[in-house]
């Protein structure tokens, strides 16, 4: 595919809005929006509730005045005895001053005997109906009370059905000192619009100060991450110096035991071997002994050369992967495992890569070795576009599943496995009880 093709454009586009959203400042912002709008739900829901509350009040403190302060001193005995004429002043009185101020719809009065004595609805004076507990405790006691209206009780049979009221509830007294209850009939939806406007002209307040709060952090979370950005890059650099270390290191170990003590004990070998040779005069018992001794040190001299492609495989970097995978096969083949390898010749690699297969090979030759039991060892490097693949097979005797993930005792499989999804990759591990391990190992070549 053309690397300037849209769908490769928009695959690094993707990538690009990947990672701007795993910026920590991005995810702080993100999350700082989010609390934001949670924190604005509850406030908006909160604000509107103690709107509607404030409104309430409002409706009893008009109610209050209303009562006490327009109709109180307008209620004499002609009034609740149902005279006409003083019905028709109050009336007049209460639809020029009350009704359509505030929202009220409707007034009424009541008598302690549960009779309604004045109501703007005309019907319904003398009437007589059953006063709930609430408001005869108000009538009684004294105090205000708001409640929604139960359109359903008989005594607002004339009201609409389709509009809901705020009834409001407070004692009076007529100019003969007789305890009455003025009742006023509110409609909610103005109440509502009263908690609406309060809540509409807090609520941009609030979010607005949030979003100024937010702002103030950003600038914070942006130098905190860039510290944080800076120590990560800090320590990876010290890890990348420990590792070149370790590496000059383990480089340095293994040229001296190569150029000091391999070369001292082969040397010595040889030197015993044709003392062993040229001691004719030694009995047959001396000079078998000189023999096995210098096989001893041969062998040790090649155990230490094992050791030392373990330590720091010489030709890995120099003749390649083939080369230093032949040095691993050598060592086992010597104890009689048939092992083998297949790397392409014109195998190109990455050296971090090819360390990695190293690694890997070299840890599951040394399990095969110490733990499988097997006859026959395969190793193979193969390529294909954007892809490097290591396989291992032996026909050993396998192990249980469940020792897969990385079991006490198998810590080096799950260190093979951390190693490959460092990198990137993945990690295959097929064993079974009987019938040997394969291990597969794929990785992206850049």
């Amino acid at each position: 595919m053309d690397p300037l093709s849209p769908a490769t454009s928009k695959q690094d586009m993707n990538r690009g809005i990947g990672a701007r959203l795993r910026s920590p400042v991005v995810q702080f912002a993100l999350a700082g929006l989010l609390a934001i709008a949670a924190i604005g739900l509850v406030s908006a829901y909160l604000l509107k509730e103690a709107g509607i509350d404030e409104a309430t009040r409002d409706a009893k403190q008009v109610s209050s005045l209303a009562g006490e302060g327009i109709v109180e001193p307008l209620v004499g005995p002609r009034l609740i005895t149902g005279e006409p004429r003083a019905q028709r002043r109050l009336d007049s009185v209460v639809r020029s001053r009350i009704l359509g101020r505030d929202g009220i719809v409707r007034v009424k009065i009541w008598d302690a005997d549960s009779r309604i004595v004045y109501s703007d609805e005309q019907r319904l004076v003398g009437e007589q109906f059953e006063l709930g507990p609430e408001e005869l405790g108000i009538l009684e006691n004294g105090g205000i009370e708001a409640e929604r209206t139960d359109l359903s009780r008989p005594e607002n049979r004339f009201e609409p059905r389709d509009v809901d009221l705020l009834e409001v509830y407070l004692p009076i007294q007529s100019r003969s000192g007789e305890a009455l209850l003025f009742e006023t009939y509110t409609r909610s939806s103005f109440v509502n619009s009263a908690g609406q406007r309060i809540w509409s002209t807090l609520a941009p307040v609030l979010i607005g100060a949030l979003l100024v709060l937010a702002a103030l952090q950003l600038p914070l979370a942006a130098s905190l991450a860039r510290r944080l950005r800076r120590g990560q890059e800090e320590r990876e650099a010290l890890l990348e110096r420990a590792i070149d270390a370790s590496e000059m290191e383990r480089r340095r170990i293994a040229q001296d035991l190569h150029d000091g003590v391999v070369q001292d004990l082969a040397g010595v070998s040889y030197s015993i071997a044709a003392v062993a040779n040229r001691a004719g005069r030694l009995d047959s018992g001396d000079a078998s002994r000189l023999g096995e001794a210098a096989s001893r040190l041969r062998q040790s001299v090649r155990d230490l050369r094992g050791l030392l492609v373990e330590i720091y495989p010489p030709d890995l970097h120099r003749a390649g992967l083939g080369a230093a995978l032949s040095d691993i096969i050598g060592g086992v083949n010597a104890r009689g495992l048939q092992a083998d390898s297949s790397v392409p010749d014109d195998l190109d690699l990455p050296t971090e890569i090819e360390t990695l297969f190293f690694r890997i090979s070299q840890e599951a030759v040394r399990n095969v070795v110490a733990h499988a039991g097997a006859e026959n060892l395969m190793i193979r490097v193969s390529t294909s576009p954007g892809q490097a693949r290591l396989e291992i097979e032996d026909d050993g005797r396998g192990f249980s599943p469940d020792l897969k993930a990385g079991a006490q005792g198998h810590f080096g499989l799950r260190m093979l496995s951390d190693l490959t999804t460092e990198a990137g990759g993945e990690f295959e591990l097929d064993a079974e009880p009987g019938r040997g391990t394969r291990i597969r190992v794929e990785v992206p070549v850049p």
